[in-house]
């Protein structure tokens, strides 16, 4: 086992029983959202730690077995035994840098599939509502529920796009590697001598989104001045400093308030405003952030830009990305994906799993 490894492993150890000491005193539940967080970090190193503790104990199996190996009559039990200790370290040094791999926090997201015919005409319309029925179908085998967004339906009976919402545990999880460029290749059925056309449609599938965090707005940000309010003047003249400026200093917005004669009052109102502003920004920035994605998942429609190939003449599906391909067209669009997607995500833990080692 690699030193970093076995320093980081041994971190999570002592993390782990600081853990068990601050949840196990008498205070533990006063805050109960202090307490929350630190049952949930509690249950996502356990499993590591206690891994490493079958491996520790694998290797003291070793040592001893390795020590008896000077005794000519405990020789050959000890080698076998030193064997045996040598296997389950290995496969635990396995299972130990996999359970340190990262998690993608969107895993257990709902999703919103979203679907385009790219290039290919009426065929792409096509090969879109297949490619939707496909998808539907693994939704309806991993029981999770399926509800169509938006579509815009093409003459043939196909689609030109159709967005839909993916509602399950571990939806993103097992879909987040569909997205890109689907080519096909077939006979379209408007083919009247029988060629093959190729068309493309692309795919997009995006982790659906929380609510918008709370906004929480830090005093130490805040330059908060305070001036006479204007006006027409008679005995209703502010003679006091009640209006209120204040700026974000972090975004630069500033929010002014003299409607009311207590500077308290427009205090409160300016807050409340600065608040919906900053609350504006961030769903703008994250509406920003999902179109960046989608830009970025599903690229131009083009022919040339495809993850997978279906070739229906041949009945097989090509996957480019990991040079994998599967002659069972008809079970793949009927929604039998789990081969695929294994494959997928087998290939993006070897690659993880080649970072950590480094």
């Amino acid at each position: 086992m690699k030193t970093s490894i076995r320093h980081r492993l041994e971190q999570l150890a002592e993390r782990l029983a600081e853990l068990d000491a601050l949840l196990g005193a008498e205070a533990a539940t006063r805050d109960m959202e202090s307490f929350r967080r630190l049952s949930q970090e509690r249950a996502e190193i356990a499993t590591v730690v206690d891994l490493f503790a079958a491996y520790r104990r694998a290797e003291a199996d070793l040592a001893a077995a390795v020590a008896m190996e000077s005794d000519a009559e405990m020789r050959e039990f000890a080698r076998e035994e030193a064997a045996a200790a040598r296997t389950v370290m290995a496969g635990l040094e396995d299972d130990l840098q996999r359970a340190l791999l990262p998690r993608d926090p969107n895993d257990d997201k709902s999703i919103f599939l979203e679907i385009r015919a790219g290039t290919g005409g009426d065929e792409s319309a096509l090969f879109a509502g297949d490619l939707f029925r496909m998808y539907a179908r693994f939704a309806e085998k991993n029981r999770w529920k399926i509800e169509v967004v938006s579509k815009s339906e093409s003459d043939l009976g196909g689609y030109r796009e159709i967005i839909a919402r993916i509602e399950g545990a571990g939806a993103y999880a097992k879909l987040k590697f569909e997205s890109g460029g689907h080519r096909v290749q077939r006979v379209p059925a408007t083919e009247t001598q029988g060629r093959i056309h190729t068309s493309a449609c692309t795919v997009a599938v995006l982790p659906e989104a929380g609510a918008i965090d709370a906004i929480v707005i830090n005093p130490a940000e805040l330059r908060i001045d305070t001036y006479r309010a204007s006006g027409a003047g008679g005995q209703h003249i502010n003679k006091t400093d009640s209006a209120v400026r204040i700026t974000h200093l972090p975004s630069g917005l500033v929010v002014e308030c003299q409607d009311d004669r207590s500077q308290h009052r427009n205090k409160a109102q300016a807050l409340g405003v600065l608040a919906a502003r900053l609350q504006d920004m961030q769903v703008r920035a994250q509406q920003q952030q999902i179109a960046s994605t989608r830009k970025s998942l599903i690229g131009s429609g083009d022919r040339s830009e495809r993850i997978r190939t279906y070739n229906f003449p041949q009945g097989r599906v090509t996957d480019h990305r990991i040079n994998l391909t599967l002659y069972k067209i008809d079970a793949i669009m009927a929604g039998d994906l789990d081969e695929l997607i294994a494959g997928l995500n087998a290939e993006h833990q070897a690659e993880m799993l080649a970072e950590l080692a480094q």
